[in-house]
């Protein structure tokens, strides 16, 4: 039983790791407040403070710890793995 509740809960996270990058999609390039959420040397992570989404910050992470408030701009989506990637550019503005 547990490996059946195991394996069904990686098909919902993955649902709704697609389902957010999908309503992503088509803002690429737009800017938003952030706070990072992770932070190690297997990425740096950040959740949006409008839209309940989190991605991995693929540039500009570097000296970015848990809990900081950041500006990024989505760079990049895919929709089949659920990857959402953001550039770092600065401070939030809140």
């Amino acid at each position: 039983c547990t490996e059946e509740e195991d394996a069904a809960n990686k098909v919902e996270r993955q649902v709704s790791k697609s389902a957010a990058a999908m309503l992503l999609e088509h803002r690429i390039g737009e800017q938003f407040d952030a706070v990072v959420t992770g932070a190690s040397a297997k990425g740096t992570w950040a959740r949006l403070l409008t839209i309940p989404v989190e991605g991995r910050v693929v540039h500009g992470f570097e000296g970015l710890d848990v809990g900081n408030r950041i500006r990024v701009q989505l760079t990049s989506v895919d929709v089949d793995l659920g990857y959402i990637d953001f550039r770092k550019l600065g401070p939030s503005e809140h």
